[in-house]
């Protein structure tokens, strides 16, 4: 067992075994239900709300706003950076503005990143991240892709907390 395997392994695990399943049967209605007034959400001209420095409090978000930061944030401009991904950002990115294109683009970026990550030897995990990841440009992609394993359990955790929420309501 490599170091890459390990890390590559962590997020496959929860991604295949506890994150995708729960995101089974997800529909457009629970993709943009609003569990308090003013969330942030994507829009169904595909506009996204977004602001940085996020307003205080922090607005609550929905699945679609969640997901649309998994999906590009963490992953998609990630894979531009490492793994030769396409052009990635919040400004450009077609947002999904249904579940189903939602899980589709999430399948896509998922899929690229664990290959990509799976193909790094343990010498790669040493070297410096590089200019894309600005204040971090120096810290080793190892730490990166720990980062990335966080961010996905985190948000992950957070979208079955309201999937759960929504069926109870």
């Amino acid at each position: 067992m490599t170091w890459t395997d390990q890390l590559a392994d962590q997020l496959d695990w929860h991604f295949s075994n506890a994150l995708r399943p729960r995101l089974e049967g997800l529909t457009d209605d629970e993709y943009f239900w609003e569990p308090v007034a003013d969330c942030w959400t994507v829009h169904a001209d595909g506009a996204i709300d977004f602001a940085y420095p996020p307003p205080q409090p922090e607005p609550v978000t929905t699945i679609a706003w969640r997901l649309a930061h998994v999906i590009v944030g963490v992953l998609a401009m990630r894979n531009h950076s490492h793994f030769g991904g396409p052009a990635a950002d919040y400004q450009s990115w077609p947002y999904a503005t249904d579940a189903d294109t939602a899980l589709a683009q999430l399948d896509d970026s998922y899929a690229r990143w664990i290959t990509g990550v799976r193909g790094l030897s343990d010498d790669h995990l040493t070297r410096p991240c590089g200019p894309a990841e600005g204040p971090y440009a120096e810290y080793a992609l190892s730490e990166l892709i720990l980062h990335i394993n966080r961010e996905v359990i985190h948000h992950g955790a957070e979208i079955a907390c309201l999937r759960d929420l929504y069926a109870h309501r």
